[in-house]
């Protein structure tokens, strides 16, 4: 990768911000410049030929975003809760990765709700009027050609490609627009009360660090979460979309599970990344491509392992879309493409635990009736089997079953892959479902490699199935239902796919 080199280099009055304060800093950006008063290591001529020569690229017949309207409603909803009150909601900063490169950026979840803008730096403001509130929103400006910052500049447009104009953004958001190189300073000398979304912008916070109060910035955030619990047509439009693709992946994988065979676990992993980006934006989580014993680590997502002909398959990965929506779906698939007598036998426990756990998914329900409707079922068979001393209320009074249930039977789903994840108990697990509500259901089964409590075949088995299931007027609808899930509908679909 090529570097900006500077040589014998001051800074201009204009000074660069301090490093972590989000680039809200100062009235324009910092350009580094000679003694002389040139561009360092620049000659008056290269400078003068710099400026010149470039043709005008505004984009004048840009048209709003498809869900422009959503993300207004979602900014009324947000004015109403908290009348006369500034609000301030940042889109986050890059992070280093490493000396001077960066991570890829991914805008907070907040922002990209309420604006459906992805760039970094960005923050949106909603001013208190008599009538409710004024939104702003303050982004990067297009690169200045004049001062050299489009090409002497690490972040100039040069470097990292074109960005929206102010008045292009306005176009597209519907939102009025402002340099965010003022947002610190312009926000600081305002009187009032005022709540930010923290843990995205650390200049922003010193900015305003004396004016906040944790307790209302967390109300804030809070009620940002419960927003997003229904999910409105664009967003199940968008998670559709998200699982469609990812379904892709799964026969992307496996067309591929022989040359993965004679690799490792990452040769999934990096076929279905190549289906979330050619597709979408990226991938919505780090793909979990757990063969063999690996399928018992819930998380496992180093994806070093090998791949085995006679062992399962755990694949748990989801596509998330360019408007940041993320699918997350689970198969657990014989890697030879046949189950043996055991690996069936776990597999259709948990398979008729998880219909146990959709048939419980419906307006009125409890959150929780889906999670304990598909436990009673695993703690039944792992009663049927000998594994636990009944009877089945007595297991699951005390919980016993969680020794190889282990997790929780879902989660909410959307922009986040765990979605709404500081929602009060109240409004969340401890809620009711309602149409427009989208979450997982995945039950799952592990016995780990070194459990000397279960016989010794047991061991090393890992099953989870999961679905992305939306709440209907009159029930529920699996989004992922393309993909099959009893074990004869698996056998015959990754057969038909590896020919």
């Amino acid at each position: 990768m090529e570097g900006v080199q500077f040589e014998e280099e001051v800074v201009t009055e204009q000074q660069a911000p301090a490093p972590g304060d989000g680039g809200h800093g100062g009235d324009e950006p910092p350009i580094k410049q000679r003694k002389n008063g040139l561009y360092p290591g620049v000659s008056e001529e290269l400078a003068d030929l710099m400026r010149s020569g470039w043709a005008d690229t505004e984009l004048r017949e840009l048209e709003p975003i498809e869900q422009a309207p959503n993300t207004a409603r979602r900014r009324a909803a947000l004015s109403a809760r908290f009348p006369g009150e500034r609000l301030v909601i940042p889109a986050g900063n890059l992070k280093t990765r490493s000396n001077d490169t960066e991570y890829s950026f991914r805008a907070a979840t907040e922002y990209v709700y309420l604006t459906g803008d992805q760039t970094q730096d960005g923050v949106l403001v909603l001013e208190p009027t008599e009538g409710g509130h004024e939104a702003v929103l303050y982004l990067l400006p297009r690169s200045d050609r004049e001062n050299g910052e489009f090409w002497l500049d690490g972040q100039g447009e040069l470097w990292v490609g074109r960005r929206y104009s102010l008045a292009e953004a306005e176009r597209l958001y519907g939102i009025p627009c402002r340099d965010v190189r003022k947002a610190a300073d312009e926000l600081g000398a305002l009187d009032g009360p005022v709540r930010l979304v923290r843990g995205h912008d650390s200049g922003l916070e010193e900015a305003l660090a004396g004016r906040l109060q944790a307790e209302r910035d967390a109300e804030l955030k809070v009620f940002l979460s419960e927003l997003r619990v229904v999910k409105d047509d664009f967003e199940v439009g968008e998670l559709q979309k998200a699982v469609d693709s990812t379904v892709r992946g799964f026969e992307d994988v496996v067309r591929v599970l022989d040359r993965a065979e004679a690799t490792s676990e990452r040769y999934i992993e990096g076929t279905f990344f190549l289906r979330a980006r050619v597709e979408g934006n990226d991938i919505g989580y780090g793909s979990i491509c757990a063969a063999g014993p690996h399928a018992t680590t819930l998380h496992w997502v180093r994806n070093d392992g090998a791949v085995r002909s006679g062992e399962l398959l755990l694949l748990d990965a989801g596509v998330e879309t360019h408007t940041l929506y993320t699918a997350d779906v689970t198969r657990t698939l014989p890697i030879n493409g046949r189950f043996d007598a055991l690996q069936r036998k776990i597999y259709d426990a948990v398979y008729e635990a998880q219909e146990a756990g959709i048939a419980a998914v419906r307006p009125g329900a409890k959150y929780l009736d889906f999670h304990l409707a598909a436990q009673r079922v695993l703690a039944e068979k792992l009663v049927d089997w000998g594994l636990l001393e009944g009877p089945v209320e007595r297991v699951l009074e005390l919980g016993l079953q969680r020794r190889w249930t282990l997790h929780g039977t879902g989660h909410m789903l959307g922009l986040d892959v765990h979605d709404c994840a500081v929602a009060r108990r109240e409004v969340y697990a401890e809620g009711t479902l309602e149409p427009g509500m989208c979450l997982t259901v995945e039950p799952g089964l592990y016995f780990q490699a070194d459990d000397l409590t279960v016989p010794e075949e047991y061991r090393g088995i890992g099953v989870r199935i999961e679905d992305d299931i939306l709440v209907t007027e009159d029930g529920n609808r699996n989004l992922s239902a393309a993909l099959p899930r009893t074990a004869d509908e698996v056998e015959a679909w990754m057969a038909s796919l590896r020919g």
